[in-house]
């Protein structure tokens, strides 16, 4: 609830398992008592630009007892004389007031808890589980490629068995015309003579034959 003109926090719901609230450059107070009734497990608490004045306006958060870091920055709470030390006095349990711990060492840029680091969690695993749909897709894609490479195979095997019979047909009809040549080299002089006879005896019947139809 970052700048939304609040001027106090008495209608927050109640929120048990609220652990990081940001109100920063609102126009809050005081009033922070309703904080500890209802969200009793804050982790963060941002108050960052608000109109917080005094130290004793903080005392309500004495009753978060998981709160370990609190923001005031651009609050004029910070100008008091020793602030940061008055203000970890007051609530032991903090261990960050405006980024830095006691020892004035920073904190780190994000934290754990309050980020919601579980949820990175489900993000990767759903991630993950997109790679495997993607990978499942590869593999379907890599199946029908190989199906259609083995019918293109049985295409191109069965061209060429027609390819052979053809050529085998051939040579059979070739080599029934060598034999019958050289079945007629084979005969005799005189039978080759007799046979080319008869054959001219037969072409001169068939002329007749036609002669008187006509």
């Amino acid at each position: 609830m970052i700048n939304v003109n609040l001027l106090s926090v008495s209608n927050l719901p109640k929120l048990n398992k609220l652990r990081k609230l940001e109100l920063s450059d609102n126009r809050i107070s005081g009033g922070l008592e309703v904080l500890a009734e209802r969200t009793p497990n804050l982790t963060h608490l941002n108050l960052s630009g608000n109109k917080i004045k005094d130290i004793n306006t903080l005392e309500p958060l004495k009753k978060l007892p998981n709160l370990h870091s609190l923001d005031l920055f651009n609050c004029e709470v910070t100008m008091l004389i020793n602030y940061r030390e008055s203000v970890f006095a007051l609530l032991p349990q903090l261990t960050y007031l405006d980024g830095f711990d006691v020892d004035d060492q920073e904190a780190p840029d994000s934290d754990p808890e309050a980020d919601g680091d579980g949820l990175d969690d489900e993000y990767e695993e759903n991630g993950d589980g997109e790679e495997d749909d993607d990978d499942e897709e590869d593999e379907l894609d890599e199946e029908v490629i190989d199906d259609e490479e083995e019918d293109d195979d049985d295409l191109d095997a069965e061209e060429e068995e027609d390819g052979v019979d053809d050529e085998e047909e051939e040579d059979d009809e070739d080599g029934e015309d060598e034999e019958e040549d050289e079945g007629d080299e084979e005969l005799p002089q005189g039978e080759k003579r007799k046979r080319e006879l008869e054959d001219e005896g037969e072409e001169d019947l068939e002329d007749e034959d036609d002669e008187d139809d006509d």
